[in-house]
């Protein structure tokens, strides 16, 4: 352990960083970082190799003096959702900028800032608007990077995207669609996102931004299809006009402090991007894993199983 490259991965209790892990207990000596104390628990319990840290990114804190002599640092911390703009504040700016002033302060040499296809979208909700400033922060440090920009991931441990749709009507007959659904998605396997990182940390392109969108378009409705077909479960999908749908989030919010679908999720979802492709997998050297094919990676994953006891955190 003490021969291995030392990396840190800041909130690592997420979908990517239980992804990202496995494939480098052989090579690194892993420092996880992550405020969500029982999906931190759930990581140290399925890799018992890594160094498991609990802290909040945008305090100050012990956790800090982890990151000298570090190898790399993989920056994967973001506020996906809420109806309230503290949150976004916190963990996607304050957060951001605390690492990468850590970053600069051990001259750091390699940090990988893993963005959002979202930066360059049409919308203007603040999950946007704090990405990008997050970007700013990163782009503006002095600290070598590489900015990855993913689409819509789907895998085991989401909680966050088509995940949390399918796990809230797991037991309902009907699906409530805003619309008609057929709002294109370029949907990217988190694996495939995985060992886009891997290559980056090894291969350590200075400075640079990549665009790592989904080789496939297809509509949201069919996303969800395929993953309630691969899951045998007979569903019907009831379109709902979008300005009644909005409505309802509205007072579904109202009664419930912790949901995670907010109207400009909604907007944002309907506004039409289709993001520009890179031959990412040429660059990298990653197969691309077909839509169909990762649906069936996921719901039979040994570990898909333990998504269950994920909890979400702040909104």
């Amino acid at each position: 352990m003490k021969n291995k490259p030392k990396v840190i991965i800041t909130g690592a209790a997420g979908e990517v960083g239980f992804h990202l892990i496995p494939l480098l207990l052989d090579t690194y000596s892993i420092i996880c970082i992550d405020k969500n104390k029982n999906n931190l628990g759930l990581l140290k319990k399925l890799f018992p190799g890594i160094h498991a840290v609990h802290a909040d990114l945008a305090e100050s804190g012990s956790w800090e003096k982890l990151f000298k002599d570090a190898d790399c640092v993989v920056q994967l911390q973001a506020q996906i959702s809420s109806p309230h703009f503290g949150p976004y504040q916190r963990n996607n700016i304050d957060s951001v900028k605390h690492v990468v002033e850590v970053c600069q302060r051990y001259q750091i040499k390699n940090l990988v800032h893993a963005s959002s296809s979202v930066v360059i979208s049409i919308a203007k909700d603040d999950y946007t608007r704090t990405k990008r400033m997050g970007e700013e922060f990163v782009k503006n440090s002095g600290v070598p990077y590489t900015i990855l920009r993913p689409t819509l991931m789907y895998g085991c441990f989401d909680i966050k995207h088509l995940g949390y749709l399918i796990s809230m009507f797991e037991k309902s007959p009907v699906f409530p669609m805003p619309g008609s659904g057929k709002y294109i998605r370029q949907p990217l396997y988190v694996e495939d996102f995985c060992r886009i990182i891997v290559s980056c940390m090894r291969m350590k392109p200075r400075n640079k931004i990549y665009n790592i969108t989904g080789k496939e378009k297809i509509y949201l409705i069919d996303c969800l299809k395929i993953i309630f077909k691969e899951k045998h479960k007979h569903i019907a999908f009831v379109n709902i006009p979008l300005p009644i749908f909005k409505g309802l989030i509205g007072l579904y919010g109202l009664f419930n402090r912790k949901t995670r679908i907010v109207p400009d999720q909604l907007t944002a979802l309907t506004a039409g991007d289709i993001f520009p492709v890179i031959a990412w997998d040429k660059i990298f050297h990653v197969k691309p894993t077909a839509y169909v094919a990762g649906v069936r990676k996921m719901l039979h994953s040994p570990y898909y199983k333990y998504q269950k006891e994920m909890k979400r955190g702040d909104i």
